[in-house]
């Protein structure tokens, strides 16, 4: 069993995945210059609980996130307004420091004429952010692949995140967050439409 944010979950398969030797040797030659020991006992199996650590962060180059858009649900009764998926945790890292970016995300479309399960907004979400990023393509990427995907009129993507890199190293400053934003389709060419939509994203 694992310990998560105070919940016991159960051990995965990631947990036992072996870690080729070289990955290892690398962790430990990190170690070593960052000013360590990677042979006293506390770091003995850093490197391959690091290195499967790191498969797991990096788990969205295996999937195509436009995947959990394939299936849409046209029975809506005639609904024509915003649906909105607000303040989804999520967890990356940023591609020049490798530091943990994290925040929460966004994420509005108004339908033609179908729907997607909610869920798989998130999904969507997770699968871009399990990847290296910067803030900037990660928005970018999410609301294009709502937008190719379910053909909307129109997308709406904010994210409000924190980086390490700029908390931890370098100008070491905390409480700042980073807000992001891409809107398509009528949010982008109707003020009145992405007016809307950010008031409803509480960034109105």
């Amino acid at each position: 069993m694992n310990i998560m944010h105070g919940h016991i979950v159960p051990e995965t398969s990631g947990d036992k995945l072996p870690v080729p030797e070289e990955v290892q040797e690398a962790v430990r030659t990190l170690l070593r210059w960052a000013g360590d020991d990677p042979s006293r006992e506390g770091l003995l199996d850093t490197p391959a609980r690091y290195g499967r650590a790191w498969k797991e962060y990096c788990s969205g180059y295996e999937e195509d996130p436009a995947v959990h858009l394939q299936r849409t649900f046209e029975e809506v009764a005639g609904y024509d307004e915003v649906v909105l998926l607000r303040d989804i945790p999520f967890h990356s890292h940023c591609e020049h420091h490798l530091a943990p970016i994290v925040g929460t995300a966004s994420i509005a479309y108004l339908p033609t004429d179908r729907v997607v399960g909610i869920s798989k907004l998130a999904r969507v979400l997770h699968g871009y952010a399990h990847r290296l990023q910067i803030q900037e393509r990660l928005t970018a990427e999410i609301a294009q692949c709502i937008w190719d995907n379910l053909r909307p009129q129109g997308v709406a993507v904010v994210i409000k995140a924190t980086h390490g890199c700029m908390t931890g190293r370098g100008v070491r400053t905390h409480g700042v967050d980073m807000v992001t934003s891409k809107v398509l389709g009528c949010f982008r060419d109707n003020p009145s439409s992405r007016k809307e939509v950010l008031a409803l994203m509480g960034h109105g």
